[in-house]
């Protein structure tokens, strides 16, 4: 017994000596780099479909329906109110100037898809730091994971909105360009939105209907609620993530390996972009007087590409956008980053301009 006690004396003292991103090495990220290395060796560890898909529910339902809890207890205050603003801002920012950035390199199908993805969320992200600051005891409020639930939609409205004004404006441009060669000339129509199939894919796919769902039952049962489900929404919570980031390292390193000869721009992208929206964001949350806990957690969002939600919906709705470019780009590079180093990165910063 000794030697443990000496053990955790020197892990204490290493604590408070190491670079504060040690702190973030919990569990759960190191199962996610254990599964990175099982793929890069090419091993045959596999997480079964049917399973990452109940995890993933049981994880989007916990953090639902915890935050409401939380929310119910905290009240929606001000400091609520205004986190919930700058959330959706930077919803409908975000994607806005992706769009035109990515432009520079891509054409407008594959532009809008990878905009949608980044200014979109990864939840599985929201969780992985939310774990990462109740571990180092930085309290953070119910209404940040409302927050999430808002920001994950608005990117897919925007992007195809995007779309389709890059789309009549080619169309334009070419009209012009044809009848000036061939006068009375009539150019080919440009498709019309389907209104009815973005709407549902933007705000009623499974993602968001159990997070909203999980967060207003616990809005309504409050700690009556959560007394019930306790061992199993907060018990069981780290041992399952630690399972969906094991998958998610297998899946992440061999997507990583499609961006082989891409370019560097869109690795660059999926980089810099996130530093430049985290940075956007926590700027935005000390200006507004946001509490620690959340304005990492907005930084986080801020940050964070959707690979779930928004890829799917991108199938259905940019079925010709490459999904060889944004899949990879929001999996393979972007969430490793943000796990190892972008999370202990933010909450780094916003600790020191405090």
């Amino acid at each position: 017994m000794t030697g443990f006690a000496d053990l955790r004396i020197l892990t204490l003292a290493a604590d408070g000596l190491a670079p504060s991103w040690l702190a973030t090495l919990s569990p759960p990220i190191l199962f996610f780099f254990l599964g990175a290395l099982a793929a890069a060796v090419r091993s045959n560890l596999r997480v079964p479909p049917a399973v990452t898909k109940l995890l993933s529910l049981y994880l989007l339902w916990a953090i639902g329906f915890r935050g409401g809890v939380h929310l119910l207890e905290g009240g929606l205050t001000q400091q609520a109110v205004v986190a919930l603003g700058l959330a959706i801002g930077l919803s409908l920012v975000v994607p806005v100037y992706s769009f035109f950035v990515l432009r520079m390199r891509l054409d407008a199908a594959n532009a809008a898809a990878v905009c949608a993805t980044y200014g979109s969320i990864s939840a599985v992200t929201f969780m992985t730091a939310a774990t990462v600051l109740e571990q180092r005891q930085i309290a953070y409020g119910g209404h940040m994971v409302a927050a999430m639930a808002l920001m994950e939609s608005p990117a897919i409205v925007i992007a195809l909105l995007l779309l389709r004004r890059a789309e009549r404006n080619d169309a334009k441009a070419a009209a012009a360009k044809h009848e000036a060669t061939t006068p009375g000339a009539t150019a080919a129509p440009v498709g019309k939105v389907k209104w009815g199939t973005l709407l549902h894919e933007a705000f009623l796919n499974g993602p968001v209907i159990l997070l909203l769902g999980s967060l207003a039952i616990g809005l309504l049962t409050g700690d009556r609620g959560y007394r019930a489900f306790e061992p199993l929404c907060t018990d069981l919570f780290n041992g399952v993530l630690v399972f969906f980031l094991l998958d998610l390292g297998l899946v992440a390193a061999r997507k990583l390996r499609a961006m082989k000869g891409q370019s560097a721009f869109l690795v660059g992208f999926a980089i810099i972009s996130p530093l430049v929206n985290a940075a956007v964001a926590i700027a935005l949350a000390h200006v507004c007087g946001l509490s620690e806990g959340d304005s990492v957690l907005l930084a986080v969002l801020a940050s964070s590409a959707s690979y779930i939600a928004v890829p799917a919906a991108m199938r259905l709705i940019i079925p010709a956008a490459n999904p060889g470019l944004y899949i990879p780009m929001a999996l393979g590079i972007t969430f490793p980053f943000n796990i190892s180093l972008g999370i202990p990165l933010y909450i780094w910063v916003v600790h020191a301009i405090r």
